[in-house]
């Protein structure tokens, strides 16, 4: 998880310093291909009734949303990326 540094501008505005646009992207990405991946997780612990692998990939997908929706308001935010100054 990347932290969000919050700076004021001379205008008195917070602006978030953080990843750059394609960055977050990527991020995005790759977190919902690991989103998959543990949706076949709890399809095969469903099947085979296994409790304890049910909830650790129920788990699992809970954390991958809330890490997706962190990088979407990241987003959101709206940061200066280095390269359009």
């Amino acid at each position: 998880m990347s932290t969000v540094k919050k700076t004021t501008s001379p205008s008195g505005k917070d602006k978030a310093k953080g990843k750059s646009k394609p960055a977050t992207y990527l991020a995005i990405g790759s977190t919902l291909f690991a989103a998959f991946s543990n949706i076949k997780k709890v399809r095969s612990a469903r099947g085979e009734g296994d409790t304890l692998q049910l909830v650790d990939a129920v788990i699992r997908v809970a954390a991958v949303a809330t890490g997706v929706a962190l990088l979407v308001r990241e987003l959101r935010q709206g940061h200066d990326d280095v390269l359009t100054d």
